[in-house]
């Protein structure tokens, strides 16, 4: 079974399952991982990426770009006009016009500078990009984000690479209740297939993820765990669960049981 598609920016895409692409032992576990995970959409860090394509191997040749869309991003950027540049550079290099937005304000937690990030959006936006802002779990950020012009929003469960799954569910509840008329894609500290599947049943729109795959101990088996994970989250989220009781019900019904 597959779940209904991921929407962003008018352009449809058949996984909700987004990945990275770095952190990995090397560029063909990489490739492999990418075709395990299923992802219809890859980021790469504009800043870590040879565009000249004249220092040898690069990432980009493991990257079958008939396969999947490459989503850019601003990774290492601490400030907005860093932000800004290196999109701009990431389209003149034939990228891609949408980019996932990062804008960090702290050093050792990676948390997004939320003043720095609106100003990068907003400028993106009338420049034309498909943005896709990296936030913290705040929704009164999320709204401002939207109302920028953000084709999703993109709130972190947990500081990046963390693993440790949703540590705020009141606030990512919160963001999924207000944020109904773009996608929210869950971003940063999903460790395991578990944590991805909850984040699906909460409602989310798809989940990226770089560290949770690219660090296990087998990358690709990873990948497919993940992918599986994200597929019956959604499943789950739209089917509806069961209420929760503190008593137990009869599966099998007992009205004309002969006693």
């Amino acid at each position: 079974m597959k779940t209904d598609a991921l929407t962003i920016g008018g352009r449809t895409y058949a996984s909700r399952l987004i990945v990275g692409t770095g952190k990995y032992p090397n560029f063909e576990m990489m490739r492999r991982a990418i075709e395990a995970s299923g992802a219809a959409m890859v980021t790469v860090a504009v800043r870590r990426v040879d565009l000249s394509r004249r220092g040898g191997e690069s990432l980009l040749d493991f990257i079958d770009a008939k396969a999947v869309t490459l989503l850019p991003n601003t990774a290492g950027c601490y400030n907005a006009e860093e932000a800004i540049r290196t999109a701009r550079l990431g389209r003149e290099a034939g990228l891609s016009d949408l980019v996932k937005l990062e804008v960090i304000g702290d050093e050792k937690t990676l948390f997004p500078d939320n003043e720095g990030l609106l100003l990068a959006t907003r400028t993106l936006v009338k420049e034309g990009f498909v943005v896709l802002p990296y936030t913290n779990d705040d929704v009164v950020v999320a709204r401002r984000l939207r109302d920028a012009g953000a084709a999703a929003v993109m709130p972190l469960a947990a500081p990046i690479g963390s693993g440790l799954g949703v540590q705020n569910e009141v606030n990512m509840r919160i963001i999924l209740e207000a944020i109904r008329d773009i996608p929210v894609i869950v971003d940063a500290g999903v460790g395991t297939a578990s944590d991805a599947a909850r984040v699906m049943e909460l409602g989310a729109d798809g989940v990226l993820m770089n560290t949770g795959i690219a660090g296990a101990g087998d990358p690709v088996k990873m990948a497919h765990a993940m992918r599986c994970a994200v597929e019956a989250g959604r499943l789950a989220f739209e089917a509806g669960r069961i209420p929760r009781k503190l008593y137990a019900t009869a599966s099998s019904p007992i009205e004309g049981v002969i006693r």
